[in-house]
């Protein structure tokens, strides 16, 4: 080929940079959508409050403990549910020492979630471990109850940064967790939060 017909060699350059970055953020879109639990406390956000220690990043992101959507069909693989698949540190059972939220049974409460950076929802669903449950182990698909007790549909809309939702709290007594998982609409992720809690 005649020198005078290639292309410049620094425009070449300029063309495969700007290929390059069109291509990460082609793939490298990481979801807008941010949000922890408040009420119960979840482990990540006794984490960030620092009443739990030894917590890697939930420490500093309680907001991002995000995994595939799904759940319990798909998502976070078994003993990788609290963490997202991500924060190993919130899956460790700490030998049943987490601290607890201190809850009633049968009666009312407000559930509430703290958003950085809201998104689209589908749902928002909250499960409950089984009676019987150890909590000194982590947590699996099979020590959930299989249905959640609460489960709101949002169809897409986008969420204010604080969001509540009421509910009955289960026939439970002693020590349990509740996993509560935010199900992104325009995403293939959820976001999840584990809460331990002691029944009186």
């Amino acid at each position: 080929m005649p020198a005078k017909l290639r292309p410049p060699r620094k425009r070449t350059l300029v063309l495969a940079a700007v290929a390059s970055a069109g291509l990460t953020v082609a793939t490298a879109t990481p979801a807008l959508s941010h949000g922890y639990t408040n009420a119960p406390i979840s482990r990540a956000l006794f984490c960030k409050q620092g009443v739990a220690k030894n917590c890697g990043g939930a420490q500093h992101e309680p907001q991002s403990i995000e995994g595939p959507k799904g759940f319990p069909e798909r998502g976070p693989r078994d003993g990788t549910i609290c963490g997202g698949g991500g924060f190993a540190p919130l899956d460790d059972p700490r030998g049943g020492q987490w601290p607890a939220n201190k809850l009633t049974a049968g009666q009312s409460f407000t559930f509430r979630w703290t958003l950085t950076a809201a998104h689209a929802t589908t749902s928002w669903r909250y499960f409950i471990t089984k009676d019987g449950w150890d909590p000194t182990q982590k947590l699996t698909r099979a020590a959930l109850e299989p249905q959640p007790f609460l489960q709101i549909n949002d169809g897409g809309k986008r969420p204010p940064n604080n969001v509540s939702h009421q509910a009955t709290l289960p026939n439970k007594q002693g020590r349990h967790l509740i996993l509560a998982v935010w199900d992104i609409h325009d995403t293939g992720n959820a976001f999840y939060q584990c809460s331990d809690v002691e029944f009186s």
